[in-house]
Protein backbone atom coordinates (compact mmCIF):
# COMPACT_ATOMS: atom_id res chain seq x y z
CA UNK A 1 0.00 0.00 0.00
CA UNK A 2 1.31 3.36 -0.86
CA UNK A 3 1.60 5.88 1.91
CA UNK A 4 1.87 8.64 -0.59
CA UNK A 5 -1.18 10.73 -0.96
CA UNK A 6 -1.91 13.42 -3.41
CA UNK A 7 -1.57 17.17 -3.21
CA UNK A 8 -1.78 19.86 -0.61
CA UNK A 9 -4.81 21.85 0.45
CA UNK A 10 -4.33 24.64 -2.05
CA UNK A 11 -4.07 22.21 -4.91
CA UNK A 12 -7.39 20.65 -3.99
CA UNK A 13 -9.30 23.77 -4.95
CA UNK A 14 -7.84 23.49 -8.46
CA UNK A 15 -9.36 20.05 -8.80
CA UNK A 16 -12.79 21.60 -8.26
CA UNK A 17 -12.40 24.12 -11.05
CA UNK A 18 -10.75 21.52 -13.29
CA UNK A 19 -13.75 19.21 -13.06
CA UNK A 20 -16.19 22.03 -13.70
CA UNK A 21 -14.19 23.19 -16.69
CA UNK A 22 -13.79 19.73 -18.14
CA UNK A 23 -17.42 18.73 -17.49
CA UNK A 24 -16.78 15.14 -18.24
CA UNK A 25 -13.17 15.15 -19.23
CA UNK A 26 -11.91 14.52 -15.74
CA UNK A 27 -9.54 11.78 -14.89
CA UNK A 28 -9.64 8.32 -13.24
CA UNK A 29 -7.81 6.39 -10.76
CA UNK A 30 -6.58 3.42 -8.88
CA UNK A 31 -9.09 0.59 -8.66
CA UNK A 32 -11.16 0.82 -5.49
CA UNK A 33 -10.30 -1.55 -2.70
CA UNK A 34 -11.47 -5.12 -3.06
CA UNK A 35 -15.11 -5.49 -2.30
CA UNK A 36 -15.81 -1.80 -2.74
CA UNK A 37 -15.61 -1.19 -6.45
CA UNK A 38 -18.93 0.56 -6.70
CA UNK A 39 -20.73 -2.41 -8.15
CA UNK A 40 -23.82 -3.11 -6.08
CA UNK A 41 -24.15 -6.53 -4.55
CA UNK A 42 -27.41 -8.39 -5.23
CA UNK A 43 -30.10 -7.67 -2.71
CA UNK A 44 -29.73 -9.88 0.32
CA UNK A 45 -26.31 -11.12 -0.75
CA UNK A 46 -25.03 -11.06 2.81
CA UNK A 47 -21.29 -11.04 3.29
CA UNK A 48 -21.71 -8.50 6.03
CA UNK A 49 -23.24 -6.00 3.64
CA UNK A 50 -26.79 -4.88 4.18
CA UNK A 51 -29.21 -4.60 1.28
CA UNK A 52 -32.51 -2.74 1.47
CA UNK A 53 -35.36 -3.76 -0.85
CA UNK A 54 -33.96 -3.70 -4.39
CA UNK A 55 -31.48 -0.94 -3.72
CA UNK A 56 -28.35 -3.09 -3.57
CA UNK A 57 -25.52 -2.69 -1.11
CA UNK A 58 -26.24 0.13 1.32
CA UNK A 59 -23.18 -0.71 3.39
CA UNK A 60 -25.26 -1.46 6.46
CA UNK A 61 -27.30 1.72 6.36
CA UNK A 62 -31.02 1.10 6.88
CA UNK A 63 -33.46 2.79 4.53
CA UNK A 64 -35.47 4.93 4.78
CA UNK A 65 -33.25 7.24 6.76
CA UNK A 66 -36.10 9.06 8.51
CA UNK A 67 -39.42 8.08 10.08
CA UNK A 68 -41.20 11.29 9.11
CA UNK A 69 -41.11 13.53 6.02
CA UNK A 70 -37.94 15.59 6.06
CA UNK A 71 -36.72 18.23 3.62
CA UNK A 72 -33.18 19.49 3.28
CA UNK A 73 -31.41 21.91 0.95
CA UNK A 74 -28.30 20.94 -1.00
CA UNK A 75 -26.07 23.21 -3.10
CA UNK A 76 -24.98 21.82 -6.48
CA UNK A 77 -23.72 22.97 -9.88
CA UNK A 78 -25.85 22.42 -12.96
CA UNK A 79 -26.66 24.04 -16.28
CA UNK A 80 -29.81 21.92 -16.55
CA UNK A 81 -33.35 23.12 -16.01
CA UNK A 82 -36.03 21.75 -13.69
CA UNK A 83 -33.35 19.79 -11.85
CA UNK A 84 -35.58 19.03 -8.86
CA UNK A 85 -38.00 17.21 -11.17
CA UNK A 86 -35.36 14.81 -12.44
CA UNK A 87 -35.55 11.08 -11.77
CA UNK A 88 -32.48 10.92 -9.49
CA UNK A 89 -33.91 13.50 -7.10
CA UNK A 90 -37.28 11.77 -6.96
CA UNK A 91 -35.74 8.31 -6.55
CA UNK A 92 -33.46 9.48 -3.75
CA UNK A 93 -36.51 10.71 -1.84
CA UNK A 94 -38.36 7.44 -2.48
CA UNK A 95 -35.48 5.44 -1.04
CA UNK A 96 -34.42 7.62 1.87
CA UNK A 97 -37.58 9.48 2.80
CA UNK A 98 -35.60 12.70 2.52
CA UNK A 99 -36.82 15.32 0.08
CA UNK A 100 -33.78 17.13 -1.26
CA UNK A 101 -34.36 20.59 -2.65
CA UNK A 102 -31.39 21.25 -4.88
CA UNK A 103 -30.21 24.84 -5.03
CA UNK A 104 -28.33 24.89 -8.29
CA UNK A 105 -26.30 27.46 -10.16
CA UNK A 106 -24.57 27.30 -13.51
CA UNK A 107 -20.88 26.56 -13.84
CA UNK A 108 -20.39 30.20 -14.89
CA UNK A 109 -21.97 31.69 -11.76
CA UNK A 110 -21.45 29.03 -9.09
CA UNK A 111 -18.24 30.38 -7.57
CA UNK A 112 -19.71 33.87 -7.21
CA UNK A 113 -22.89 32.47 -5.64
CA UNK A 114 -20.87 30.25 -3.32
CA UNK A 115 -18.88 33.20 -2.03
CA UNK A 116 -22.09 35.11 -1.42
CA UNK A 117 -23.64 32.19 0.46
CA UNK A 118 -20.58 31.72 2.64
CA UNK A 119 -20.46 35.42 3.45
CA UNK A 120 -24.17 35.53 4.26
CA UNK A 121 -23.99 32.69 6.78
CA UNK A 122 -27.32 31.39 5.45
CA UNK A 123 -26.02 27.95 4.57
CA UNK A 124 -27.94 25.15 2.89
CA UNK A 125 -27.88 21.85 4.79
CA UNK A 126 -25.26 20.33 2.48
CA UNK A 127 -22.80 22.47 0.58
CA UNK A 128 -19.89 21.82 -1.73
CA UNK A 129 -17.24 23.97 -3.30
CA UNK A 130 -15.26 25.66 -0.47
CA UNK A 131 -11.57 24.88 -0.16
CA UNK A 132 -10.34 22.67 2.65
CA UNK A 133 -8.86 25.69 4.43
CA UNK A 134 -12.21 27.53 4.20
CA UNK A 135 -14.14 24.56 5.54
CA UNK A 136 -11.78 24.03 8.46
CA UNK A 137 -11.89 27.72 9.29
CA UNK A 138 -15.67 27.98 9.13
CA UNK A 139 -16.10 24.59 10.78
CA UNK A 140 -14.00 25.70 13.71
CA UNK A 141 -16.27 28.73 14.05
CA UNK A 142 -19.35 26.52 14.27
CA UNK A 143 -20.79 26.82 10.75
CA UNK A 144 -20.25 23.15 9.83
CA UNK A 145 -20.60 19.92 11.78
CA UNK A 146 -17.60 17.66 12.44
CA UNK A 147 -18.08 14.33 10.68
CA UNK A 148 -16.06 12.51 13.37
CA UNK A 149 -18.81 13.30 15.88
CA UNK A 150 -21.27 11.14 13.90
CA UNK A 151 -19.13 8.14 12.91
CA UNK A 152 -21.29 5.62 14.78
CA UNK A 153 -24.18 6.53 12.45
CA UNK A 154 -22.14 6.50 9.23
CA UNK A 155 -21.23 2.90 8.33
CA UNK A 156 -20.13 3.69 4.78
CA UNK A 157 -17.90 6.60 5.73
CA UNK A 158 -16.39 4.60 8.57
CA UNK A 159 -15.70 1.56 6.41
CA UNK A 160 -14.15 3.57 3.58
CA UNK A 161 -12.23 6.31 5.40
CA UNK A 162 -11.68 5.13 9.01
CA UNK A 163 -11.34 1.36 9.02
CA UNK A 164 -9.70 1.03 5.60
CA UNK A 165 -5.91 1.31 6.16
CA UNK A 166 -5.36 2.49 2.58
CA UNK A 167 -7.70 5.45 2.98
CA UNK A 168 -7.61 6.39 6.65
CA UNK A 169 -5.06 9.14 5.94
CA UNK A 170 -8.17 11.22 5.22
CA UNK A 171 -8.84 11.57 8.93
CA UNK A 172 -5.49 13.20 9.64
CA UNK A 173 -4.83 15.00 6.36
CA UNK A 174 -8.21 16.68 5.89
CA UNK A 175 -8.98 17.44 9.55
CA UNK A 176 -8.26 20.74 11.30
CA UNK A 177 -5.68 21.34 14.02
CA UNK A 178 -8.10 19.98 16.64
CA UNK A 179 -8.62 16.77 14.68
CA UNK A 180 -12.13 17.66 13.50
CA UNK A 181 -13.05 16.64 9.96
CA UNK A 182 -15.46 18.93 8.12
CA UNK A 183 -15.06 17.87 4.49
CA UNK A 184 -16.76 14.77 3.10
CA UNK A 185 -14.34 13.18 0.59
CA UNK A 186 -15.23 12.14 -2.92
CA UNK A 187 -14.28 8.61 -3.94
CA UNK A 188 -13.41 7.13 -7.32
CA UNK A 189 -13.94 10.19 -9.50
CA UNK A 190 -10.79 9.91 -11.58
CA UNK A 191 -9.87 7.77 -14.53
CA UNK A 192 -6.46 6.08 -14.52
CA UNK A 193 -5.11 8.20 -17.37
CA UNK A 194 -6.74 11.38 -18.63
CA UNK A 195 -4.00 13.53 -20.15
CA UNK A 196 -0.73 12.92 -21.92
CA UNK A 197 1.31 13.36 -25.09
CA UNK A 198 -0.65 12.79 -28.30
CA UNK A 199 0.75 12.22 -31.79
CA UNK A 200 -0.39 11.77 -35.38
CA UNK A 201 0.10 8.03 -35.90
CA UNK A 202 -0.97 8.24 -39.56
CA UNK A 203 1.88 10.67 -40.27
CA UNK A 204 4.41 8.74 -38.19
CA UNK A 205 3.47 5.48 -39.96
CA UNK A 206 3.48 7.10 -43.41
CA UNK A 207 7.10 8.15 -42.96
CA UNK A 208 8.27 5.18 -40.86
CA UNK A 209 8.89 7.35 -37.82
CA UNK A 210 8.84 5.13 -34.72
CA UNK A 211 6.95 6.22 -31.61
CA UNK A 212 9.52 7.64 -29.22
CA UNK A 213 10.52 5.73 -26.08
CA UNK A 214 12.98 8.30 -24.72
CA UNK A 215 13.96 11.95 -24.93
CA UNK A 216 16.37 11.61 -27.86
CA UNK A 217 13.88 9.60 -29.93
CA UNK A 218 11.27 12.29 -29.29
CA UNK A 219 13.70 14.93 -30.54
CA UNK A 220 14.60 12.86 -33.61
CA UNK A 221 10.91 12.36 -34.43
CA UNK A 222 10.19 16.11 -34.31
CA UNK A 223 13.31 16.82 -36.35
CA UNK A 224 12.23 14.35 -39.04
CA UNK A 225 8.75 15.89 -39.16
CA UNK A 226 10.27 19.34 -39.66
CA UNK A 227 12.34 18.00 -42.55
CA UNK A 228 9.27 16.47 -44.19
CA UNK A 229 6.96 19.41 -43.47
CA UNK A 230 9.24 22.49 -43.33
CA UNK A 231 6.33 24.91 -42.92
CA UNK A 232 4.95 23.02 -39.95
CA UNK A 233 5.49 23.40 -36.19
CA UNK A 234 5.85 19.74 -35.17
CA UNK A 235 4.88 20.35 -31.54
CA UNK A 236 2.13 22.84 -30.66
CA UNK A 237 0.37 23.71 -27.41
CA UNK A 238 -2.68 25.57 -26.15
CA UNK A 239 -2.00 25.46 -22.43
CA UNK A 240 0.40 28.43 -22.35
CA UNK A 241 2.33 28.46 -19.03
CA UNK A 242 0.86 25.13 -18.00
CA UNK A 243 3.19 23.50 -20.51
CA UNK A 244 5.88 23.68 -17.78
CA UNK A 245 3.60 21.74 -15.41
CA UNK A 246 2.58 19.16 -18.01
CA UNK A 247 6.06 18.47 -19.33
CA UNK A 248 7.47 18.41 -15.80
CA UNK A 249 5.92 15.01 -15.13
CA UNK A 250 8.25 13.54 -17.74
CA UNK A 251 11.16 14.91 -15.71
CA UNK A 252 9.82 13.36 -12.50
CA UNK A 253 8.14 16.48 -11.09
CA UNK A 254 4.67 15.44 -10.05
CA UNK A 255 3.79 18.62 -8.15
CA UNK A 256 3.38 22.20 -9.31
CA UNK A 257 4.65 24.59 -8.13
CA UNK A 258 5.64 22.48 -5.12
CA UNK A 259 6.96 18.96 -5.51
CA UNK A 260 7.68 16.12 -3.07
CA UNK A 261 11.04 14.43 -3.71
CA UNK A 262 10.58 10.71 -3.19
CA UNK A 263 14.29 10.15 -2.50
CA UNK A 264 15.05 12.96 -0.06
CA UNK A 265 11.53 12.92 1.42
CA UNK A 266 11.53 16.70 1.26
CA UNK A 267 9.33 19.26 -0.47
CA UNK A 268 10.89 21.59 -3.01
CA UNK A 269 9.99 24.45 -5.35
CA UNK A 270 9.66 22.85 -8.79
CA UNK A 271 10.92 25.87 -10.74
CA UNK A 272 14.40 25.80 -9.15
CA UNK A 273 15.15 22.09 -9.41
CA UNK A 274 17.95 20.73 -11.66
CA UNK A 275 15.41 18.52 -13.44
CA UNK A 276 13.36 21.59 -14.26
CA UNK A 277 16.38 23.31 -15.79
CA UNK A 278 17.08 20.20 -17.88
CA UNK A 279 13.52 20.39 -19.15
CA UNK A 280 13.84 24.11 -20.00
CA UNK A 281 17.11 23.48 -21.86
CA UNK A 282 15.38 20.77 -23.92
CA UNK A 283 12.43 23.04 -24.68
CA UNK A 284 14.86 25.78 -25.65
CA UNK A 285 16.61 23.44 -28.07
CA UNK A 286 13.31 22.51 -29.70
CA UNK A 287 12.27 26.16 -29.90
CA UNK A 288 15.56 27.26 -31.46
CA UNK A 289 15.28 24.57 -34.13
CA UNK A 290 11.68 25.38 -35.02
CA UNK A 291 10.36 22.13 -33.55
CA UNK A 292 8.32 23.83 -30.80
CA UNK A 293 5.59 26.22 -31.91
CA UNK A 294 6.90 29.79 -31.41
CA UNK A 295 3.36 30.70 -30.25
CA UNK A 296 3.35 28.06 -27.48
CA UNK A 297 2.97 30.72 -24.76
CA UNK A 298 0.16 32.61 -26.44
CA UNK A 299 -1.72 30.24 -28.72
CA UNK A 300 -5.48 29.98 -28.26
CA UNK A 301 -7.47 26.78 -28.25
CA UNK A 302 -8.92 27.66 -31.67
CA UNK A 303 -5.53 28.26 -33.26
CA UNK A 304 -4.12 25.12 -31.71
CA UNK A 305 -7.08 23.07 -32.93
CA UNK A 306 -6.58 24.38 -36.46
CA UNK A 307 -2.94 23.32 -36.38
CA UNK A 308 -3.60 19.88 -34.93
CA UNK A 309 -6.44 19.06 -37.35
CA UNK A 310 -4.32 19.91 -40.39
CA UNK A 311 -0.80 19.00 -41.39
CA UNK A 312 0.66 22.00 -39.57
CA UNK A 313 1.33 20.23 -36.27
CA UNK A 314 1.64 16.59 -35.25
CA UNK A 315 2.38 16.28 -31.53
CA UNK A 316 0.79 17.91 -28.49
CA UNK A 317 -0.26 17.35 -24.87
CA UNK A 318 -3.93 17.21 -23.97
CA UNK A 319 -6.98 15.31 -22.76
CA UNK A 320 -7.53 11.82 -24.22
CA UNK A 321 -10.98 12.84 -25.45
CA UNK A 322 -9.16 14.73 -28.23
CA UNK A 323 -8.09 11.42 -29.76
CA UNK A 324 -11.51 10.83 -31.27
CA UNK A 325 -12.72 14.42 -31.23
CA UNK A 326 -9.96 15.65 -33.53
CA UNK A 327 -10.35 12.63 -35.80
CA UNK A 328 -14.01 13.55 -36.27
CA UNK A 329 -13.19 17.19 -36.95
CA UNK A 330 -10.48 16.34 -39.48
CA UNK A 331 -12.08 13.39 -41.25
CA UNK A 332 -13.34 15.34 -44.30
CA UNK A 333 -9.98 16.93 -45.05
CA UNK A 334 -7.80 14.05 -43.80
CA UNK A 335 -9.71 10.73 -43.99
CA UNK A 336 -6.79 8.77 -42.50
CA UNK A 337 -6.32 11.15 -39.56
CA UNK A 338 -5.30 9.03 -36.56
CA UNK A 339 -4.34 10.79 -33.31
CA UNK A 340 -2.94 8.44 -30.67
CA UNK A 341 -1.59 8.51 -27.15
CA UNK A 342 2.22 8.68 -26.95
CA UNK A 343 4.86 7.93 -24.33
CA UNK A 344 6.24 10.45 -21.85
CA UNK A 345 9.09 12.41 -23.45
CA UNK A 346 11.54 12.98 -20.59
CA UNK A 347 13.96 10.88 -18.53
CA UNK A 348 11.45 9.81 -15.87
CA UNK A 349 9.38 7.97 -18.48
CA UNK A 350 6.34 8.52 -16.29
CA UNK A 351 3.05 10.38 -16.30
CA UNK A 352 0.97 11.95 -13.55
CA UNK A 353 -0.99 9.77 -11.14
CA UNK A 354 -4.49 10.83 -10.26
CA UNK A 355 -5.95 10.27 -6.80
CA UNK A 356 -8.79 7.92 -5.90
CA UNK A 357 -9.87 10.24 -3.10
CA UNK A 358 -10.29 14.00 -3.36
CA UNK A 359 -12.34 16.72 -1.76
CA UNK A 360 -14.88 18.81 -3.64
CA UNK A 361 -15.64 20.66 -0.42
CA UNK A 362 -18.76 18.80 0.64
CA UNK A 363 -19.77 19.77 4.15
CA UNK A 364 -22.82 19.60 6.42
CA UNK A 365 -24.15 22.71 8.12
CA UNK A 366 -24.61 22.61 11.86
CA UNK A 367 -28.39 22.91 12.27
CA UNK A 368 -31.51 20.86 13.04
CA UNK A 369 -30.94 18.72 9.94
CA UNK A 370 -27.30 17.84 10.59
CA UNK A 371 -27.90 14.20 11.49
CA UNK A 372 -30.12 13.41 8.52
CA UNK A 373 -27.77 15.30 6.19
CA UNK A 374 -24.85 13.21 7.42
CA UNK A 375 -26.82 10.02 6.85
CA UNK A 376 -27.82 11.14 3.38
CA UNK A 377 -24.17 11.66 2.40
CA UNK A 378 -23.40 8.28 3.93
CA UNK A 379 -25.99 6.66 1.68
CA UNK A 380 -24.52 8.43 -1.35
CA UNK A 381 -21.15 6.97 -0.28
CA UNK A 382 -22.50 3.40 -0.39
CA UNK A 383 -22.28 1.26 -3.55
CA UNK A 384 -26.06 1.63 -3.80
CA UNK A 385 -25.80 5.42 -3.65
CA UNK A 386 -22.96 5.47 -6.15
CA UNK A 387 -25.06 3.45 -8.59
CA UNK A 388 -28.09 5.68 -8.08
CA UNK A 389 -26.18 8.91 -8.76
CA UNK A 390 -23.86 7.83 -11.57
CA UNK A 391 -25.56 4.88 -13.32
CA UNK A 392 -29.25 4.86 -12.39
CA UNK A 393 -31.38 1.82 -11.61
CA UNK A 394 -31.29 -1.36 -13.65
CA UNK A 395 -34.63 -2.14 -15.23
CA UNK A 396 -35.85 1.40 -14.64
CA UNK A 397 -33.60 3.56 -16.78
CA UNK A 398 -30.77 1.26 -17.82
CA UNK A 399 -30.12 -2.29 -18.98
CA UNK A 400 -26.86 -4.21 -19.13
CA UNK A 401 -25.47 -5.10 -22.55
CA UNK A 402 -23.58 -8.28 -23.43
CA UNK A 403 -20.43 -6.80 -21.88
CA UNK A 404 -22.13 -5.89 -18.63
CA UNK A 405 -22.13 -2.17 -19.43
CA UNK A 406 -25.22 -0.01 -18.82
CA UNK A 407 -27.23 1.11 -21.85
CA UNK A 408 -30.17 3.50 -21.77
CA UNK A 409 -33.12 2.56 -23.99
CA UNK A 410 -34.66 6.02 -23.64
CA UNK A 411 -31.47 7.59 -24.99
CA UNK A 412 -30.88 5.15 -27.85
CA UNK A 413 -31.32 7.87 -30.47
CA UNK A 414 -28.49 10.01 -29.06
CA UNK A 415 -25.19 9.82 -30.93
CA UNK A 416 -23.33 9.83 -27.61
CA UNK A 417 -24.66 8.99 -24.16
CA UNK A 418 -22.22 10.77 -21.88
CA UNK A 419 -22.53 12.09 -18.35
CA UNK A 420 -24.01 15.36 -19.60
CA UNK A 421 -26.77 13.45 -21.37
CA UNK A 422 -27.42 11.49 -18.16
CA UNK A 423 -27.61 14.70 -16.15
CA UNK A 424 -30.03 16.31 -18.59
CA UNK A 425 -32.32 13.29 -18.72
CA UNK A 426 -32.15 11.86 -15.20
CA UNK A 427 -30.18 14.23 -12.99
CA UNK A 428 -27.30 11.74 -12.74
CA UNK A 429 -23.74 13.08 -12.49
CA UNK A 430 -24.94 16.46 -11.22
CA UNK A 431 -21.85 18.10 -9.79
CA UNK A 432 -22.06 18.16 -6.01
CA UNK A 433 -24.94 15.64 -5.92
CA UNK A 434 -22.65 12.58 -5.86
CA UNK A 435 -19.74 11.70 -3.59
CA UNK A 436 -18.85 8.30 -5.00
CA UNK A 437 -18.93 6.92 -8.51
CA UNK A 438 -19.83 3.52 -9.92
CA UNK A 439 -17.06 2.19 -12.15
CA UNK A 440 -19.65 0.81 -14.60
CA UNK A 441 -20.81 4.32 -15.51
CA UNK A 442 -20.53 5.58 -19.07
CA UNK A 443 -17.85 7.95 -17.75
CA UNK A 444 -15.50 4.99 -17.70
CA UNK A 445 -16.41 3.73 -21.16
CA UNK A 446 -13.27 4.10 -23.23
CA UNK A 447 -12.99 4.16 -26.97
CA UNK A 448 -10.34 1.93 -28.50
CA UNK A 449 -7.87 4.83 -28.54
CA UNK A 450 -8.65 5.87 -24.96
CA UNK A 451 -8.29 2.29 -23.74
CA UNK A 452 -4.92 2.17 -25.48
CA UNK A 453 -3.84 5.13 -23.35
CA UNK A 454 -4.96 3.40 -20.15
CA UNK A 455 -3.00 0.28 -21.08
CA UNK A 456 0.14 2.15 -22.14
CA UNK A 457 0.48 4.03 -18.87
CA UNK A 458 -0.52 1.19 -16.56
CA UNK A 459 2.97 0.92 -15.01
CA UNK A 460 4.28 4.40 -15.85
CA UNK A 461 2.69 6.62 -13.24
CA UNK A 462 4.47 8.85 -10.76
CA UNK A 463 3.90 8.29 -7.07
CA UNK A 464 1.22 10.39 -5.43
CA UNK A 465 2.44 13.14 -3.14
CA UNK A 466 1.40 13.20 0.54
CA UNK A 467 -1.67 15.22 1.52
CA UNK A 468 -0.61 17.48 4.35
CA UNK A 469 -2.38 19.30 7.13
CA UNK A 470 -1.16 22.82 7.74
CA UNK A 471 -1.29 25.12 10.73
CA UNK A 472 -2.96 28.49 10.30
CA UNK A 473 0.46 30.12 10.09
CA UNK A 474 1.64 27.69 7.40
CA UNK A 475 -1.56 28.16 5.45
CA UNK A 476 -1.05 31.92 5.58
CA UNK A 477 2.58 31.59 4.43
CA UNK A 478 1.67 29.34 1.51
CA UNK A 479 -1.25 31.55 0.47
CA UNK A 480 0.95 34.64 0.61
CA UNK A 481 3.86 33.22 -1.39
CA UNK A 482 2.40 30.75 -3.89
CA UNK A 483 1.06 33.19 -6.46
CA UNK A 484 4.17 35.39 -6.56
CA UNK A 485 6.55 32.44 -6.77
CA UNK A 486 4.57 30.64 -9.47
CA UNK A 487 4.09 33.80 -11.54
CA UNK A 488 7.79 34.62 -11.35
CA UNK A 489 8.71 31.00 -12.15
CA UNK A 490 6.52 30.94 -15.24
CA UNK A 491 7.75 34.31 -16.45
CA UNK A 492 11.38 33.28 -16.04
CA UNK A 493 10.78 29.90 -17.73
CA UNK A 494 9.14 31.48 -20.77
CA UNK A 495 11.87 34.09 -21.12
CA UNK A 496 14.58 31.46 -20.69
CA UNK A 497 13.18 29.33 -23.52
CA UNK A 498 12.40 32.23 -25.85
CA UNK A 499 15.63 34.21 -25.41
CA UNK A 500 18.55 32.73 -27.32
CA UNK A 501 21.21 34.36 -25.14
CA UNK A 502 19.81 33.03 -21.84
CA UNK A 503 21.82 30.30 -20.18
CA UNK A 504 23.56 29.36 -16.91
CA UNK A 505 24.08 32.96 -15.76
CA UNK A 506 20.37 33.74 -16.06
CA UNK A 507 19.50 30.45 -14.34
CA UNK A 508 21.80 31.29 -11.42
CA UNK A 509 20.23 34.74 -11.15
CA UNK A 510 16.78 33.15 -11.11
CA UNK A 511 17.79 30.91 -8.20
CA UNK A 512 18.73 33.99 -6.23
CA UNK A 513 15.48 35.74 -7.19
CA UNK A 514 13.43 32.76 -6.01
CA UNK A 515 15.18 32.94 -2.63
CA UNK A 516 14.29 36.63 -2.34
CA UNK A 517 10.67 35.85 -3.20
CA UNK A 518 10.43 33.45 -0.26
CA UNK A 519 11.24 30.03 -1.66
CA UNK A 520 12.70 28.81 1.64
CA UNK A 521 9.68 29.93 3.64
CA UNK A 522 7.36 28.37 1.04
CA UNK A 523 8.94 24.91 1.07
CA UNK A 524 9.63 25.26 4.80
CA UNK A 525 5.89 25.34 5.47
CA UNK A 526 5.45 22.11 3.52
CA UNK A 527 8.37 20.37 5.20
CA UNK A 528 7.20 21.36 8.67
CA UNK A 529 3.78 19.88 7.89
CA UNK A 530 5.48 16.80 6.41
CA UNK A 531 7.48 16.28 9.61
CA UNK A 532 4.29 16.25 11.66
CA UNK A 533 2.65 13.93 9.13
CA UNK A 534 5.56 11.48 9.33
CA UNK A 535 5.54 11.59 13.13
CA UNK A 536 1.88 10.59 13.41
Amino acid sequence: MSKKMFSAALVLTLLISLLAACSGNGSGNNPPAAGSDGSPAPAGSGGGQAATADYGDTGGLALPLVDKPTTIKMLVVSDSTKLNEKWAVQELERRTGVKVNLEFYSTATFKEKLNFILASGDLPDIIHGPSLAELNDLGGKGAFAAINDYLDQLPNFKALYVDNPENNWVMKSYSDEKGNLYTWPTYGINREVNHGFLYRKDIFDKHNIPLWTNQDEFYQALKKLKELYPNSVPYSSKTQANIFRDWGHSWGLSGYPNNYDEETKQWEFSFTQPEFKEMLDFMKKLYNEGLLDPEFMTDTSANWTAKMTSNNSFVTYDWIGRLDMFATQAKDAIPDYDLRYGNPIGPSGKTLSLPTIATFGHAVAKNKNTEVSMKLLDYLTSPSGAELMTVGQEGVNYELDENGRPVYPELKDLELVDIKALEDKYGLWTQGFYVRTDSRSVYYNFTEKEQEAQDMMKDKKLALDPVLKFTDEETSTIAELTQALQKAGEEFSAKYVLTASHGQAEWDAWLQQAKKLGEDEFVGAYNAAQARYDAE
